[in-house]
């Protein structure tokens, strides 16, 4: 069995620059701040936004309490081999949504890490398809664990694109040094 391959020219490499700010280390000052506090001073401006959104292309746009809203910037440097966004994408801005939900409910000088991470893709993602809404919903924030949800829908049709859940701890800062 052979495979014949087409005499076509490839298409031009395209790039894609980004730039971000130092990530914010927990200090005294940050210690004392509530995790909505913090995720507001990041949504303000007052805080550089996290690295991993300017390097997946999606910004923070609101928190409230237990709520969490993420929007994509995604295009073709995201795409998988099958010519569609990534999963991993919608995965990582479902992370992002999810424990920021958990964050924004979190006392002064507590954190958290996602510890498992669940979540269906409902349909695709294209280069094409109009930026996505991620909104994440803390369910229960305890002493020591976290739980939370998210949807990922169209902005301007609506559409159900992904749903998940995550499990967190939750713990006290390590004491900066």
């Amino acid at each position: 069995m052979s495979t014949e391959i087409s005499n076509h020219t490839a298409p031009a490499a395209r790039s894609r620059t980004h730039t971000w700010g130092a990530p914010v280390r927990p200090n005294a000052d940050i210690l004392k701040m509530t995790g909505r506090e913090i995720l507001r001073a990041g949504i303000d401006g007052r805080f550089p936004a996290a690295p991993i959104m300017s390097t997946l292309g999606f910004r923070f746009v609101e928190v409230g309490d237990g709520l969490a809203v993420f929007e994509t910037t995604h295009g073709e440097h995201l795409y998988n081999p099958m010519g569609s966004v990534h999963g991993g994408y919608l995965a990582a801005v479902m992370d992002a949504a999810l424990g920021s939900a958990v964050m924004s409910r979190l006392p002064a000088g507590s954190t958290y890490t996602t510890t498992q991470l669940n979540l269906n893709l409902i349909r695709p993602a294209f280069a094409d398809t109009p930026p996505l809404r991620v909104t994440g919903t803390a369910l229960h924030v305890g002493r020591t664990t976290a739980t939370a949800e998210a949807r990922v829908t169209g902005i301007e049709d609506g559409k159900l694109y992904a749903h998940g859940t995550t499990t967190c701890a939750v713990f006290s800062f390590p004491t900066p040094g």
